[in-house]
């Protein structure tokens, strides 16, 4: 069985308002039973649709030519509060609730390599915002997330707003969608892309919110989400180990330096070995910086 993401919620208004109102009537679809009410949804998606994209043109539009001017401003400083250090463990439960863990009640860590959330907050039972973390050094970009889920329940359906994008464009516009994986089925899939949607935000500062939907199917398995496939610093630096253990005459590796989080950066240079070789003559070698953060 695949894993697969389908709506939780189908009615009442996002609080982002005219920008998921497309979001919601698409996947209201997905799990509409009767076939006259199926019909139904598929209208209500077309006009929602129709509307939200003439909104989304309209105001895209305008926010563009009156905000251009402000938007690096709200970018330098990540567009909300600073969020310091990924969430580790982090049981996010209903306001107020004070009684013991639930099944259901979600478990959000990032606090694996190449891991990133910064914060979780709570919008419904089956909805929650999440917020992630700038690139290292440079708080205008924040693109990447990778996290894991756990102590769901079977059956739960779940909405995850990520809601300080900082890009104008993205891939997820034209069909790009997140991938999953699970402690059972370990193999990274790409959520499918009707349940994903990309879209600014008012009520978030302007930033561009990426929603998608999803159904958890198995209580023990822990999920991870992330913004593609991840290929981490360690995968990386097994690679070059690899290469370098294989002593190839063309190939040398050589350390450039270290980078602020004090890792490895390498010089990669790859030439022909043959002195001789006329091809030196147009082109004596070829050199490669890896840089990771």
């Amino acid at each position: 069985m695949q894993l697969h993401g389908i709506i939780c919620r189908v009615a009442g208004r996002h609080p982002c308002g005219w920008g998921s109102c497309a979001l919601f009537a698409r996947l209201h679809l997905l799990v509409t039973s009767s076939h006259s009410s199926r019909a139904a949804a598929r209208r209500r998606l077309g006009n929602a649709r129709s509307a939200s994209e003439a909104c989304v043109r309209l105001y895209g539009r305008m926010m563009e030519e009156n905000s251009r001017e402000h938007l690096d401003t709200d970018n330098e400083m990540g567009g909300e509060d600073a969020l310091v250090g990924n969430v580790n463990k982090l049981m996010v439960t209903p306001p107020g609730y004070t009684g013991p863990p639930k099944k259901g009640h979600i478990v959000f860590d990032a606090c694996i390599e190449s891991g990133n959330l910064g914060r979780v907050d709570y919008i419904s039972e089956f909805e929650f915002d999440l917020f992630i973390r700038p690139d290292t050094c440079n708080p205008r970009f924040r693109v990447w997330f990778n996290f894991t889920v756990e102590n769901v329940r079977e059956t739960q359906r779940v909405i995850f707003n990520i809601v300080n994008f900082s890009k104008t464009k993205s891939l997820y516009r034209d069909g790009m969608s997140p991938v999953v994986k699970s402690t059972s089925r370990p193999k990274w899939q790409r959520l499918p892309a009707k349940n994903v949607y990309y879209y600014r935000c008012p009520d978030h500062r302007r930033n561009y919110v990426m929603s998608f939907a999803f159904c958890f199917d198995r209580e023990d398995d822990v999920y991870q989400f992330s913004y593609c496939y991840p290929y981490t610093y360690s995968r990386l630096q097994h690679y070059l180990a690899s290469l370098e253990r294989r002593n190839l005459d063309y190939l040398q590796r050589e350390q450039l330096g270290l980078s602020v989080q004090q890792r490895r950066l390498d010089l990669l240079t790859i030439t022909n070995p043959d002195g001789s070789s006329n091809q030196l003559k147009a082109i004596k070698y070829s050199q490669f910086i890896v840089c990771t953060q």
